[in-house]
């Protein structure tokens, strides 16, 4: 009898490892599902920050594209470019530039008789900007520049001012007629326009 439980023991003790080992080696196949979808998330989630950027990118140039200055700075350049315009042109006189003479008789003339409309506008329509009566840092050197010249030298840099100067100021009006936020400004605007746009059709006849 003694021998019998003996026996039936051993096998049980037997026969337990190969049990033990069985749970072992079921985890694998999970254990390698797992990195394999770790792996492919990334990949799929790489390119959406670029396609937002190149979205935003493209909206804000949109937004940007044919917008006119603010009403305040609209009419600071104005004036100051109208102001450039009628001293630059009175230097010329003075300087006696016999190409010139009847362009700059011009831009006087008709300079001085647009910045009265502006001062007019921006008075009686409560505009909130202020009119300079003084050239900004960069006209001023121009100014100077001209100043220190005499002859070819000066017809040449006169006119080539006079044309780069006109192809600003058309700009400028044109984008303010076109968006500008003023009724009133914009509206003379317009009309200013096409007298600045045969201002620079005669500058660029100019001799350079």
């Amino acid at each position: 009898m003694k021998r019998a439980l003996l026996l039936a023991g051993a096998c049980v003790i037997l026969t337990a490892p190969a049990f033990a080992q069985t749970p072992k080696s079921a985890p694998a196949p999970t254990q390698q599902a797992v990195p394999q979808r770790a792996q492919t998330a990334p990949q799929n989630a790489a390119p959406s920050p670029h396609t937002n950027n190149s979205a935003n990118a493209n909206s804000a140039n949109a937004n940007s594209a044919g917008a006119s200055a603010s009403t305040a700075d609209f009419v600071k350049n104005a004036a100051i470019s109208g102001l450039f315009e009628i001293q630059s042109s009175e230097l010329a006189l003075h300087k006696r530039a016999p190409q010139d003479r009847r362009f700059a008789e011009r831009m006087i003339h008709d300079h001085e008789r647009v910045a009265r409309q502006l001062k007019h506008i921006v008075r009686a329509d409560h505009v909130n900007a202020q009119v300079p009566s003084r050239l900004d840092d960069q006209h001023q050197k121009m100014l100077q520049q001209l100043r220190g010249e005499s002859g070819q030298t000066f017809e040449k840099d006169y006119d080539k001012m006079q044309q780069q100067g006109h192809q600003q100021a058309v700009s400028l009006f044109q984008a303010y007629a076109q968006n500008g936020d003023n009724p009133a400004l914009k509206r003379w605007a317009q009309r200013t326009l096409p007298e600045l746009q045969n201002h620079l059709s005669m500058a660029q006849k100019l001799p350079t």
